[in-house]
């Protein structure tokens, strides 16, 4: 497949504009900037969770029920963070503030899930809430 210079050049604007927008989040002065910078914050929490949950995953490959208990409150948890960030962002709903909001909420639950995470996977000989 041969790739048109018109959108190769599109390609590299786009990717140099994430760029910016990354180096640009210590202090976003814009709307767009601020909806950038939180969304690259929720993706960075995003992959540390799933980081996070395949370590544990893997952790507990030999326990089949215990592990389908944690992709059933996996999922179950998915819900609960969607449903709670789209109650967070309703007060601004419509604005153009909202989807900063939402993703500032994403990124909040996320962090508090693979906080949650670590300590499944970290947990202490003898700990009865261990199920690794």
């Amino acid at each position: 497949m041969r790739l048109s210079p018109l959108f190769l050049g599109m390609g590299l604007l786009i990717a140099s504009g994430f760029t910016m927008a990354s180096e640009g989040c210590e202090s976003p002065t814009t709307q767009l900037e601020m909806t950038e910078c939180s969304a690259q914050a929720y993706e960075a929490a995003d992959t540390e969770l799933n980081e996070s949950y395949q370590v544990l995953v893997s952790q507990m490959k030999g326990n089949a029920p215990a592990l389908e208990k944690l992709r059933s409150a996996q999922r179950a948890w998915i819900g609960f963070r969607d449903a709670e960030c789209t109650f967070e962002s309703s007060a601004v709903e419509g604005g153009s503030a909202q989807p900063m909001v939402r993703n500032g909420c994403l990124e909040k639950v996320t962090a508090a899930r693979t906080e949650r995470l670590q300590e499944y996977a970290n947990c202490e000989e003898g700990d009865l809430s261990c199920s690794r």
